[in-house]
């Protein structure tokens, strides 16, 4: 394993919550290049040959056992595309834990695009958590585009935890899921942004088989001058139950479009989405303000509850 510098380690313990080298199957991906990686008897991680991404093996049947796949880069004006592909065998169960972080102080922009695809087997269960952050007093900008398809079997389940919640420039997130009979989809994304920063965020689910359903939700704060777009779309083409819903919170000068989207293409697939950007309400403001804290205070406190 690749020596980590404290900036390094900073960064995996923020998008990882990495103090130590992870117990069971893991690879740490630094400035594109591989700080570390280990196999398990259940979970097989192979490094494609062009050195830009991985492919990782669950074995059906296995059981309580994860994979941290975090990526850190803290060179300016480093930009880089992986491509990491997933088989989670039948009837598995098991934690996938990624996120980049990048400390840019140069005057380049660094950029990390990772691209993410998922098989999920018959009766398998998978709990995706991915978080971005960004650091650094440079001008470069930190972008990140992660791009995620999800293809699921029959009856099996899938939570995905999208977390970006401070210093990313830029983002351009891109999501396709696809389940068949019986499949289950939750996604909760959390986003926070703030200055200048730009955050897209982009669903499209299709509901394939009968019994599938889809949950996806987004709660999100748009501080001083920064813009959001969340366009999520639904798409039921068999006997499934979906749900959409945008929840933010405007700031200062912010920004924010919210585009939900339905689509039944079967007279029995029941769809429901639900959209609301407001301000904080004032009365919340002063009942904490009551409790002694200052107005920044509360305000930070109301936004940390409605993020978690």
């Amino acid at each position: 394993m690749l020596q980590l510098d404290e900036i390094q380690k900073r960064l995996l313990s923020e998008v990882a919550d990495l103090h130590t080298v992870p117990e069971g199957a893991y690879n740490i991906r630094s400035n594109s290049e591989a700080a570390g990686r280990r196999s398990t008897e259940n979970i097989e991680i192979i490094p494609r040959e062009d050195g830009k991404g991985i492919t990782v093996k669950i074995k059906p049947g296995t059981k309580n056992e994860s994979v941290h796949i975090p990526v850190v880069l803290t060179k300016s004006g480093l930009k880089e595309v992986v491509y990491n592909d997933f088989y989670i065998g039948e009837g598995a169960d098991v934690v996938i834990v990624a996120g980049c972080g990048i400390d840019n102080c140069g005057d380049q922009d660094s950029e990390h695009d990772g691209i993410h695809r998922f098989f999920v087997e018959k009766n398998a269960r998978c709990k995706y958590v991915e978080k971005h952050y960004g650091s650094g007093s440079g001008k470069g900008k930190r972008i990140l585009n992660p791009g995620t398809e999800v293809y699921m079997e029959e009856n099996s389940s899938m939570e995905m935890e999208m977390v970006q919640i401070k210093g990313v420039d830029d983002t351009n997130r891109g999501t396709i899921a696809e389940l068949a009979e019986g499949a289950s989809l939750v996604v909760r994304e959390r986003l926070m942004t703030h200055g200048d920063q730009n955050a897209i965020s982009t669903y499209e689910v299709k509901l394939n088989g009968a019994g599938s359903s889809a949950d996806v939700v987004s709660r999100s704060v748009a501080r001083d001058n920064s813009y959001q777009k969340f366009d999520a779309v639904l798409i039921g083409n068999a006997a499934c139950s979906g749900h959409t819903e945008c929840d933010s919170i405007i700031m200062d000068n912010g920004k924010i479009l919210a585009v939900p989207g339905l689509e039944a293409n079967d007279v029995d697939a029941a769809l429901v989405h639900e959209a609301a950007i407001g301000k904080i309400a004032g009365d919340q403001i002063i009942k904490l303000m009551t409790l002694g804290l200052s107005e920044q205070e509360a305000e930070e406190q109301i936004i940390n509850g409605f993020l978690k």
